[in-house]
């Protein structure tokens, strides 16, 4: 398997489990995300997409751009939300808290996703007992970390066309 091959299937597992650990601590632990935290969780469900894709087709130097780009995004997305947290700007998005109606009729799975509750966007729900970071600003090093590789493996790991072509010179001079 190629080093571009690994890199891509690397940032679908990391945004798979990114995820998996957001929807635990909602499950396990009892926390409620907030407006940004939702917006913080779309760009990994693109990574698992992009890291995919990327692993089955020929443009990889392309799918790790848009995935570096992606990354860097919700690398800015939870920035914001570390401001709002610590209190250096006020939230666009402040009383973020959703209406949750107690006559809930049958609803459909995403209809029950868009109306839970959300937290309020300036309140910490969860931090690091030892650095005392949040969720966010562990989403930022994640985020900026794995842009950061996509990024540089366009430029620096060899495709493997050059690999094969190379190889097939040493057979040849031999």
């Amino acid at each position: 398997m190629s080093k571009i091959n690994l890199i891509l299937i690397g940032v679908a597992f990391l945004s798979f489990t990114a995820l998996g650990i957001a929807f635990a601590s909602e499950a396990i632990l009892g926390l409620e995300p907030c407006r940004l935290c939702i917006y913080q969780r779309w760009p990994f469900a693109l990574g698992i997409l992009l890291g995919l894709v990327g692993f089955f087709l020929s443009y990889k130097r392309i799918i790790l751009g848009i995935t570096s780009i992606n990354f860097f995004v919700n690398s800015s997305i939870a920035f914001y939300h570390t401001g709002v947290e610590q209190k250096w700007w006020v939230s666009h998005f402040e009383g973020c808290a959703v209406f949750f109606p107690e006559d809930t009729k049958e609803q459909s799975f995403f209809e029950n996703l868009m109306s839970t509750p959300m937290a309020r966007c300036d309140e910490i729900p969860w931090q690091d007992p030892i650095f005392g970071f949040s969720m966010a600003n562990y989403n930022i090093l994640l985020c900026f970390g794995i842009g950061l590789i996509c990024l540089t493996s366009i430029f620096y790991v060899k495709p493997e066309s050059d690999l094969e072509d190379h190889s097939s010179e040493s057979s040849v001079s031999q």
